[in-house]
């Protein structure tokens, strides 16, 4: 299974993209954090692992321009910062 998959089985999380198989791991991340459930964001942790997925989302939030919310940034910097280090 890929992360892609999680899009593509839940279409509404990322509605505006034509090609949701082509989307990067980056921005599925970016998609599940900001409007998927938990249990969404467990499944991209089972297919990347924590750490794979605590260092796309930093490296997510360090680039100039960032589409996570403020709440989802603080969160889950928390979340990573307890689990995956």
């Amino acid at each position: 299974m890929r992360v892609q998959d999680i899009i593509i089985n839940k279409p509404y999380l990322a509605w505006y993209i034509d090609s949701l198989e082509n989307m990067s791991d980056e921005s599925v991340l970016e998609h599940v954090l900001n409007y998927g459930d938990f249990d969404d964001v467990k499944k991209y942790i089972e297919i990347k692992g924590i750490k794979q997925t605590s260092k796309i989302f930093d490296n997510s939030i360090k680039k100039e321009r960032s589409n996570y919310r403020p709440e989802i940034v603080h969160y889950f910097t928390l979340y990573f910062k307890k689990y995956a280090r």
